[in-house]
């Protein structure tokens, strides 16, 4: 069955490959292939970060550990990466100049210094760097008395051959970092046109080393591993578990180097002792012929938006739902009727108001909420702050771990308990990755409950890229049951038991797996069988195995993963009945569903785990089943519409390859069919 099976870091560089297919496909706006080039490059130094990282840590201490999907060595698969990822930058490079090639049809671009043809233009940039940015460089000549220094993560430097006035050659290193305020500067005689900042510190280089001869320079970028360890030892010692996380983190930036990115004008004797220095091999050196740092793309890109608006595609405003009216109060309308919001497509504000209003009720007792990752200036943070300042009980888990958000969510933290809130942090050994937010009160009846279970991660400005599912209900059992996951994660312990949430790590496999084994049963009996999936990501070995398995017997599978997918379908025998979709579009798909079986029969849920190894055992998720038959049919019939995407989708073939999807079938863009028609369409 190994034919079936994908590595995980490979799947994963096909996914960048597919944002990438974004800023190449030219029926992408001008400006939005641009941001694309931008996500790409992000994305993989998050990749570098993490996956490379832990690659490489695999590599030296567990050499004969394999991939339980490939049996892939650490070695092995890192290997494979970095190849790949040699093949992609260079792909990527081409698209950047692309790009900027075209732009140069609207007037716009990035010159270089020797590029300036005005003297004007040229003097007024030297003044500029002698002004403004060589008062605060810090060069260094390594030598023995100063050896070579330590290098920032992601951070521009200059790299200069330096000969002295007796012929020796030495190595000359200038941060860009300090001297970076504004990325971009404007040319005075040439109307949109701007000059990277760094390139006016190459240009002027020979300032900074007056006595010296300048060989050749150019610029250089490191990426270290980000993998920190919140079980290592050495962290022993600190009683309070915030400040531990405050320690990693800046344990985070001396980690080792993984990656070295390279311009053009070094030599391979520069080349060679920063690999020496660094301990690097060749294959963690790539030459990059677009900037190394891609982070002026924002920029660029709001200097465009404002003069060339069609490059940009056309803004698309959420609609209300119309589940909710807007003058009656959210908890009065939940106590009627389930109401399920879907963002983008649908404004976030009936669930920020749904807490103001909780935060002022009289009647609320307390209100508990899981907190993953959200906006800096975050509207629910404020509501929950409010509410404790009038008096209700407000529960928080913070997730400190929530990588590369644990400051963000340490300041969170520190805001929550000094207005009264009690802050939790999880439980050793598991992420709490799980969307939930509880609102308790009183009225005539007794105790009653408003529950919200969600995809996504409470962020509002997330919440307008990404497509997300929330779920708001007044079921008085699943009220229970979310009462119960706080109470054991307020205990530090996980549950144990279910009757109708799925909650990770030990009430969530085994009940897939259980609704998979129904699908089984009704194939082999000869009915008509079936299991849905929508994801970011499928790694798990034991669902992969159980999806063969539903495979061989005859159930139909229908999945819809944008990112990894170790699952290869189309393998005759094994995963003929399996087929995978991938939608990479204008917004970052991010929802989980899970559907089993049809008809009236069917199960449907909504959950914040995808179906990897460590969401579904490692992780305490939550995944909640829909209960109401109108929005069920919605759900079903969004799921629908995306299978049947032929604009943004992408199908896993038998050979591993993603193809662009191509029929005669009418234009369909699940993305923009939401916002143009609505979620609440017909039943399925």
């Amino acid at each position: 069955m190994r034919g079936c099976r994908e590595n995980r870091e490979l799947s994963w560089l096909k996914f960048n490959d597919r944002v990438l297919m974004q800023a190449k496909d030219k029926k992408v706006p001008l400006g939005e292939q641009l941001n694309f080039v931008s996500i790409f490059q992000s994305n993989m130094d998050e990749f570098f970060m993490v996956r490379i990282g832990t690659l490489y840590d695999q590599m030296l201490f567990y050499p004969s550990s394999k991939d339980n999907k490939t049996q892939m060595t650490g070695e092995e698969q890192l290997k494979a990466c970095l190849t790949r990822v040699g093949f992609l930058n260079r792909k990527k490079d081409r698209i950047y100049t692309r790009i900027m090639d075209d732009l140069k049809e609207y007037g716009w671009g990035i010159v270089k210094y020797h590029q300036l043809k005005n003297k004007e233009d040229r003097k007024y940039f030297e003044n500029y760097f002698d002004s403004e940015i060589l008062p605060l460089i810090s060069p260094q000549v390594v030598s023995k008395r100063q050896p070579f220094p330590f290098l920032n993560n992601k951070e521009l430097y200059i790299i200069v051959q330096l000969e002295s006035k007796k012929g020796k050659r030495k190595m000359g290193i200038v941060s860009c970092g300090n001297a970076i305020d504004e990325r971009m500067l404007a040319v005075p005689s040439m109307q949109g046109q701007f000059i990277l900042v760094e390139d006016i510190i190459l240009h002027f280089v020979s300032k900074v080393f007056s006595k010296y001869t300048i060989k050749n320079k150019g610029f250089i970028r490191v990426t270290r591993s980000a993998d920190i360890d919140e079980d290592d030892h050495s962290l022993e010692g600190h009683d309070d578990y915030r400040e531990m996380m405050e320690t990693l983190i800046k344990q985070r930036r001396k980690l080792c180097p993984i990656r070295l990115e390279i311009s053009e004008g070094l030599e391979d004797l520069e080349i060679m002792m920063l690999m020496n220095f660094l301990n690097l091999k060749k294959n963690q050196v790539f030459l990059s012929q677009a900037p190394l740092d891609l982070g002026f793309i924002g920029t660029l890109r709001d200097h465009l938006r404002m003069l060339h608006p069609q490059l940009f595609y056309k803004k698309l405003e959420p609609r209300n739902s119309p589940m909710v009216e807007n003058a009656v109060p959210m908890i009065k309308q939940i106590s009627k009727k389930d109401i399920l919001l879907a963002y983008p497509f649908e404004s976030m504000s009936p669930f920020l108001r749904l807490l103001d209003e909780a935060s002022r009720d009289p009647h609320v007792a307390s209100i508990k909420m899981t907190l993953y990752r959200v906006a800096k200036n975050s509207k629910i943070v404020k509501s929950l702050i409010r509410a404790a300042d009038n008096g209700k009980e407000v529960v928080v888990l913070v997730e400190l771990r929530a990588r590369f958000d644990e400051e963000n969510n340490i300041d969170w933290s520190k805001r929550l308990e000094a207005a009264g809130c009690r802050v939790i942090y999880g439980l050793d050994g598991y992420k709490v990755h799980s969307k939930l937010c509880l609102i308790t009160y009183k009225n005539s009846q007794g105790v009653q409950y408003v529950s919200q279970i969600g995809t996504g991660n409470y962020n509002e400005n997330t919440a307008k890229l990404y497509t997300d599912l929330s779920l708001m209900t007044h079921h008085h059992e699943l009220g229970e049951e979310i009462n119960d996951v706080f109470n054991h994660l307020s205990l530090g312990e996980t549950m144990s038991h279910t009757e109708h949430l799925m909650v990770a790590p030990h009430c969530m496999l085994s009940k897939i797996c259980e609704y998979i084994d129904e699908q089984i049963a009704l194939a082999k009996e000869g009915k008509e069988a079936y299991v849905g999936f929508k994801c970011n990501s499928v790694t798990s070995k034991t669902m992969i195995n159980k999806l063969i398995e539903a495979s061989q017997a005859g159930v139909k599978i229908d999945m819809i993963v944008r990112g990894i997918c170790c699952i290869i379908p189309h393998v005759e025998g094994y995963t003929d009945n399996i087929r995978v979709i991938s939608i990479v579009g204008r917004y970052l798909e991010h929802s989980r569903i899970y559907i089993f079986g049809t008809g009236e029969d069917k199960k449907v849920y909504i959950s914040s785990a995808d179906l990897m190894t460590r969401n579904l055992e490692r992780r305490v998720e939550v995944a909640t089943p829909i209960f109401d038959k109108k929005i069920q049919n919605i759900i079903c019939s969004m799921f629908n519409t995306m299978l049947n995407d032929n604009v943004k989708a992408c199908e896993l073939l038998g050979d591993g390859s993603y193809k662009r999807i191509k029929n005669k079938q009418t234009a369909m863009n699940s993305q923009e069919y939401f916002f143009k028609k609505g979620i609440d369409v017909k039943e399925s």
